[in-house]
């Protein structure tokens, strides 16, 4: 199934070319058009990096569930259920598929950043931690983008419900920090999911305390346990239909 998923995305070369350069035309745009008017205390682009982590994760999120809802709505599971193959394997294959689509992107993003001289401070330790971390957003947002792709009724609508994922950095700390926010929206942004996994992925890469580090982890184990439960029930109520 994760082959299957691969050759399926190589094939869609449109696709692949818009999840792999949409986070770097975002980087170029914050960096270089808003980044001289935001005071972050040093390098914007150094700050910005990890908010474009969670965009690719964003980006990746909407081909997941579009290529889900595909298999699920154009006549590929009715096949499936034919085979003598494990239930979930569908599921896995889109999962993992997205996980590594997503993890590539990031990889050229962060390559693409280093050439505009992004100069992280910290140590392999900490590059360890710092991926850790993402890995495990990254799988969390890929299982609930699957969990999508099975509820939406078509493959359009698939790629709408992923809308939320995209937007929800740009109320965080992704971009500007949250004290520069008004009060009322200041309280949601540090409230909610990414802001936690956004400052520690930062810390991880600049060499600092990273004080968030827990909410980060248990923010992400959350996520990853609502989409494996959600994707498992659709699948189960739509397999035995």
């Amino acid at each position: 199934m994760f082959r299957r998923c691969a050759r399926r995305t190589l094939r869609s070369t449109d696709t692949l070319v818009i999840s792999l350069t949409m986070p770097i035309l975002m980087m170029l745009l914050f960096t270089y058009v808003f980044g001289g008017a935001i005071e972050v205390g040093g390098s914007y682009l150094n700050y910005v990096i990890p908010g474009i982590m969670l965009l690719c994760t964003g980006f990746g999120a909407s081909i997941t569930a579009t290529s889900v809802c595909t298999d699920m709505t154009r006549g590929s599971v009715d096949r499936f259920r034919t085979l003598p193959m494990y239930r979930q394997a569908l599921s896995a294959g889109h999962l993992s598929e997205g996980v590594v689509r997503t993890m590539a992107a990031i990889v050229i993003a962060v390559g693409v950043a280093v050439a505009l001289g992004y100069r992280p401070g910290s140590g392999p330790v900490g590059w360890l931690a710092a991926t850790g971390l993402i890995v495990l957003f990254v799988v969390a947002i890929t299982a609930i983008a699957v969990a999508l792709g099975m509820a939406a009724g078509n493959p359009e609508a698939a790629g709408g419900l992923t809308y939320a994922i995209t937007f929800i950095p740009y109320v965080s700390s992704a971009f500007v920090p949250t004290h520069t926010m008004p009060s009322w929206l200041r309280g949601i942004a540090d409230r909610q999911p990414a802001t936690p996994v956004v400052d520690t992925i930062r810390s991880l890469l600049d060499g600092t305390p990273a004080d968030r580090a827990l909410p980060a982890v248990v923010w992400c184990a959350i996520l990853a346990a609502i989409g494996f439960a959600c994707a498992s029930v659709s699948f189960r109520r739509l397999n035995y239909r």
